[in-house]
Formats: C-alpha cells, structure tokens, sequence
C-alpha cells in the first residue's frame, strides 16, 4: 500500500472508488489489478479491454491521469501492479522484465480467459508487452509502446540519477525525488508537482525488482520481429533517453513487422502520460479506435 502516513493522494483515492481491486496467483503471494469498467451506455457495442502496463519502479498509478478517458470511451480497462512493485508480490523467480510474461498472462487468462486485448505499456512495462505479445500471440490485438526501452538505444550514462534510501531527512529525500523527476521522467518544471512527487516517492519505495539491466540493451528490439499484431509507439518529444537519438529509436521499432507508426507529443518527457495527459489520451484513443 501507500506510505502510512499521510494517506494516499485525493486522486488516487477517487480512482480507486470507481474500481474493482483483483487478486491473481504470483510468486509466494498475489499480483495486484484494478479494473475499471464503462457505463453500459457509454459504448454501443463491447469494446476490447484495454490492460496498462507501468513503468520500472511504478505501479498503476503511473496512469493516474489517462484511465478516466479510457473508461468514458467505453474501454473496460486493467491497470496491473507489475510483479515485484506497487502492491504485488515479486515472481517466483528472475529480477527483470523477462521473468514476467508468465504471471502476467497466468493473470490474464484468469481475468480475461482466452479473449484478446489491446495492451498499452510504459517504459520498463514495455519491454514485458513485447515479451508477452512474441510469447503470446492470440493474447495481444495490438500492442502500443510508450516510451519504452530495450531498443539499443539508450544506455545507463544516458541520465544519472541520485541515491536517495540512505538519506534520513524526508525534506532532503524530497529534493532528490524532485531532481530524478527534472533529470528522466519529466521535461517542464511546472510538470512536477506534489502529485508527481508523491506518486513517485510512493511508486520508489515499493520497488523490490532490483538490479534489472534489459532496459539498456536491445532485447526488445530483437523481439519486435516476432510479434505479429499492430505496434503503435507513443514517445515524449523531450523524452531524455532518446533525445538526439529519435532517428535511431524510430528505426529500431521499425523491426516490428506490423508497425504503424511513432507518434511523438510535444512538451512531454519519458513520463509522457503523465505530463501531457489530454494530448496523450487523445492520440492513444485514436490508435485504439483504428479498425483491426
């Protein structure tokens, strides 16, 4: 859960109000989903489910800002604590986004059955889509990237983060929050906010999957060439692990066989979502609304 003190933000507590929470088999314990559904009048015929995957030492609420759009579109959506954060326990075994694919997909086939959706991941979240969609194919319709690494494009001296768990004083644990925000996941100042902080803080603090190295290497890319459904790809401008390297990154999504395209939205950093929320949602709802 949240930190104990003080509760969880009024954002996420009213998000949490309109949710069914779902538990499925992970390791020694469970992982974590929280499903929204739409009005029944809200969409004229069933829509796919849409499942959220977050990104490296998140948990759901990395899509704090986007479900709400989702849900009025008419999309019944699933936003997973990934194993290993947020409130889910970590896999039986592995540290890393390829141990994964199969708590994931143990949990989809509980909550969905056999029934397809279109799965829209986040940064380290990405690289397990991929995973699953190659491994999985009547599991994934499309599959949309945001942010995403594992391309061969970004590399550990990319951005420098700062330690911050030894530190005592939460004021100066609070600056460092502050300055990996400025340094990775937001490009605008005035993008962090107390919520970002403390969703962020929160987010941190229940990363147990430690050690993981796949993000900088190109895993993903050479799992790209075999999954076979539509890849989309949505990226901050600013994003600073792919700043100056945007032709790179848009060559390597390119080894997907139906790629359709990355979209860039301006004023936005890695956490794109987040930080630019209504164009995101606008551009996203329009893959999704694409004809199969």
């Amino acid at each position: 859960m949240f930190s104990d003190s003080p509760p969880p933000p009024a954002e996420v507590q009213q998000l949490l109000a309109s949710a069914t929470r779902l538990e499925t088999p992970c390791g020694s314990g469970s992982m974590v989903w929280h499903r929204w559904q739409p009005e029944p009048a809200s969409a004229a015929s069933p829509q796919r489910p849409v499942v959220l995957l977050h990104g490296g030492s998140g948990s759901w609420t990395h899509w704090l800002r986007n479900i709400e759009a989702l849900v009025r579109a008419g999309r019944p959506v699933l936003a997973a604590d990934l194993p290993g954060f947020g409130d889910s326990a970590p896999p039986a075994t592995g540290n890393d986004a390829d141990a994964l694919p199969a708590p994931v997909e143990a949990g989809l086939q509980l909550l969905l059955g056999d029934a397809p959706c279109d799965l829209v991941a986040f940064s380290f979240g990405g690289m397990v889509a991929g995973f699953l969609a190659a491994q999985r194919p009547a599991r994934v319709a499309r599959l949309v990237l945001v942010g995403s690494p594992g391309l061969g494009v970004a590399s550990r001296n990319t951005v420098t983060l700062t330690a911050w768990r030894h530190l005592p004083d939460p004021a100066e644990s609070e600056a460092v929050h502050r300055n990996n925000l400025a340094a990775l996941m937001l490009h605008r100042p005035e993008a962090i906010t107390a919520l970002a902080l403390r969703l962020h803080s929160d987010n941190t603090l229940r990363d147990r999957m430690k050690g993981r190295r796949l993000a900088y290497t190109d895993i993903l890319a050479r799992t790209l060439p075999n999954v076979r459904c539509p890849v989309y790809a949505l990226y901050g401008r600013e994003d600073a692990l792919y700043r100056g390297r945007q032709g790179v990154l848009a060559q390597a999504l390119q080894s997907a066989p139906d790629f359709r395209g990355l979209q860039w939205i301006e004023g936005a950093g890695h956490w794109v979502q987040f930080e630019q929320p209504q164009a995101f949602d606008a551009v996203l709802l329009a893959i999704l609304n694409e004809s199969d």
